[in-house]
């Protein structure tokens, strides 16, 4: 069934509509901006009550706690991660080249922290692979490892006390790097982070922490290789040290694998069907440190082993400020993939449930947590893939269920923790690997990438590349870059179209994709599907004269004829009365004075601004040309469809001196039936449109 629409009314120019439907009283901006501050800085109770609930969101949806509904979901999913990070906690703390108790307290501060100022309800904060490789590679600069330290010697629970001392000034740091960000309300830079970059970054990391786990799998004593081409010194250091493998540990990783890989594959096919996933990587733990403390594997096959694990809290620490010069640069890289990582997935989980985050109290929430939890031997933490997977399967609703995760993890450090002190290190190693199955399944959706946006794929590939080739912050650093360069190289060549009518209409769209709308006779309809800024005034300027055919010779020749036209003009002026009246014949504006036009030749420009979003000082003084150009050959200059903030910038630049403002009309059509009217009825001013 089709429908027909008829609409007959006034032709509107820009100024005639504001007339008619703009707003009566149009404040200034020093006026809005008195009264925005105005409302900002009133001080009431109500008014301090809602900075309250903003800042510190869990007095908001706590009093509104659905006890019946959502407390067994809490607690299942809450005890269920807090399980995993028990194993994961230590095993990322080898990534951060610090001891494994690390990772518990890491597992533990920023849980506690993020319940009460976070916004995001399935997200799931602690140790994550990615942050802790970087950080890692922070420590390992400024504190590398002597391959000749004796564990069970004072000197290296110093070694131990300076390494931490460093990840927790990154950690520091960074607390205040978001902070910062969070008062001058940056939340959006996190945009820069685009889901190809976030996605690519993160598959390319999981080869580095990969690669990194090599020699604890192994049982190799290998130092850390860090900066440009790190994978490939770390290979290479492994490849060359494979006859020192030793085959315990390597026997250990491989029943440790053979167990993790098919479970954790269970958990994830049959994750609808399990209530809570099967936790066997603290199962693995557990059996682990039982067979090596069973058969003394560490003396007896000297193994490497977790070793001792302190109970009770650690006493807070000031990190090490005096590192900051030296940490400054990499801290802000972990910085920004720590917080987009983050407020990624807590909009993918607020998507899925219908709520929504916010980034800058996301900034407030990590940048707390990080500060905070830096005081007590912390390393950065963020929100976790696995963890936060894991959370929203096994019914998390709220918050709360990172209460009942800390709960867990404040038992293995006050009583269970000194139980680990046999657990072989390749075990948690193994787990690190295993961890990280979502980010190599990230390859997956690289075919529906290339059909969906090629320009996307091109941003995935180069920054995977960059990372696995060069480093994980370099090749980041060149991701971003890239992914920007397109945007702007998109913006340059955005493309200039004529448009056509389409029949008994007012819809007009590009000739060379729709071949049965017709160009209007004279009049040449241009749209330009991007802004108009320094950058690509140039490559408007080539594609705007391509289509008008507007040469420099042809310019210069239509400019002298219509000098010689004009000169002829008042030269032939003549004032003949016949009768007493005069004679129009000789008449300058009769038609035999002027110039015959070609039926296909341009006589008017129409540009229709819909799609430019912006303007620039730059653009505004391209306009200004063009108009100038285009009344030396005679052609007539019109716009249509500027937005308030292009029309603004216009008109401050000047163009009104060269273009008349009854030239500027709110809609194409508009435009189109004004030019048209005049030339049937130049004498007439007032006209309308029937569509």
């Amino acid at each position: 069934m089709s429908a027909s629409v008829a609409v007959y009314r006034n032709i509107y120019t820009e100024d005639r509509f504001k007339q008619a439907y703009g707003a009566e009283d149009d404040a200034s901006g020093d006026a809005r901006l008195r009264e925005r501050l105005t409302g900002t800085c009133r001080c009431s109770r109500r008014a301090c009550l809602h900075l309250l609930k903003d800042r510190v969101p869990i007095f908001a949806w706590l009093p509104r706690y659905k006890l019946r509904q959502w407390i067994l979901g809490d607690t299942v999913a809450g005890f269920t991660v807090g399980i995993l990070h028990i194993p994961q906690g230590m095993a990322f703390a080898l990534l951060t080249s610090v001891a494994p108790i690390f990772g518990l307290y890491t597992s533990f501060f920023p849980v506690v922290l993020y319940m009460f100022f976070g916004t995001g309800r399935h997200v799931s904060t602690g140790t994550f692979a990615v942050v802790s490789l970087m950080t890692g590679s922070v420590v390992e600069q400024v504190v590398s490892t002597p391959l000749d330290l004796n564990s069970s010697s004072s000197a290296a629970a110093e070694f131990e006390a300076q390494r931490i001392a460093v990840a927790s000034a990154v950690a520091f740091l960074s607390g205040i790097i978001m902070l910062c960000m969070f008062g001058l309300q940056l939340g959006f830079l996190s945009t820069y982070l685009s889901e190809p970059i976030v996605k690519a970054f993160t598959s390319a990391a999981a080869f580095h922490v990969t690669i990194s786990q090599l020699q604890s799998m192994l049982g190799l004593r290998l130092a850390r290789h860090t900066g440009t081409f790190s994978l490939f010194k770390t290979l290479a250091s492994v490849m060359e040290n494979l006859r020192d493998t030793n085959i315990a540990e390597l026997l250990i990783s491989l029943v440790c694998l053979i167990v993790l890989v098919p479970i954790k594959e269970v958990n994830m096919r049959y994750r609808q069907k399990l209530r809570t996933p099967i936790p066997v990587e603290i199962l693995t733990v557990i059996v682990a440190t039982g067979v090596a403390y069973g058969f003394s594997l560490d003396s007896s096959y000297n193994i490497q082993i977790v070793g001792h694990i302190p109970a009770g809290f650690p006493r807070p620490r000031m990190p090490a400020l005096h590192t900051f010069p030296e940490i400054a640069g990499d801290t802000l890289a972990i910085t920004f993939v720590g917080y987009a990582v983050s407020v990624s997935l807590a909009m993918i989980y607020a998507d899925k449930h219908g709520y929504s985050i916010h980034p800058n109290q996301e900034l407030l929430a990590h940048g707390i947590s990080n500060t905070v939890s830096s005081f007590f031997t912390c390393f950065p933490s963020s929100a976790t893939l696995a963890t936060t997977n894991i959370l929203e399967s096994a019914g998390g609703h709220t918050q709360l269920s990172g209460l009942f995760t800390s709960l867990v993890v404040l038992i293995v450090l006050l009583l269970i923790g000194p139980l680990f002190y046999f657990l072989p290190k390749a075990v948690l190693a193994c787990i690190n690997v295993t961890s990280l199955r979502q980010m190599f399944l990230q390859f997956q959706d690289l075919p529906e990438l290339w059909r969906i946006s090629k320009i996307d794929f091109v941003v995935w590939v180069v920054t995977w590349l960059s990372v696995v080739i060069l480093n994980v912050d370099l090749g980041l650093a060149i991701g971003v870059v890239f992914s920007m360069m397109t945007v702007i190289c998109r913006t340059q060549r955005a493309g200039c179209s004529v448009l056509g009518r389409a029949s008994n209409t007012e819809i007009y769209r590009p000739l060379e994709k729709h071949a049965k709308c017709y160009e209007v006779p004279g009049v040449k309809i241009l749209t330009y599907n991007g802004p108009i800024y320094y950058g690509n005034r140039s490559f408007f300027r080539e594609e705007v004269n391509k289509l008008l055919g507007l040469t420099p010779e042809k310019i210069r020749s239509r400019e002298k004829a219509q000098k010689a036209q004009e000169r002829r003009e008042r030269e032939t002026v003549v004032n003949t009365v016949e009768r007493g009246i005069t004679n129009h014949l000789f008449s300058p504006n009769h038609e035999i004075f002027k110039p015959e036009a070609p039926e296909d030749e341009v006589q008017t420009v129409l540009i229709d601004c819909s799609s430019i979003i912006f303007v620039d000082v730059a653009g505004a003084r391209l306009f200004i040309q063009m108009c100038i150009q285009c009344q030396k050959v005679g052609v007539g200059v019109y716009l249509a469809n500027c937005n308030e903030s292009v029309l603004k910038i216009l008109t401050s630049s000047g163009l009104m001196n060269y273009i008349n403002a009854q030239h500027i009309f709110v809609t194409v059509h508009d435009a189109v039936m004004y030019i048209q009217h005049q030339r049937e009825k130049p004498q007439e001013n007032t006209t309308t449109v029937w569509v």
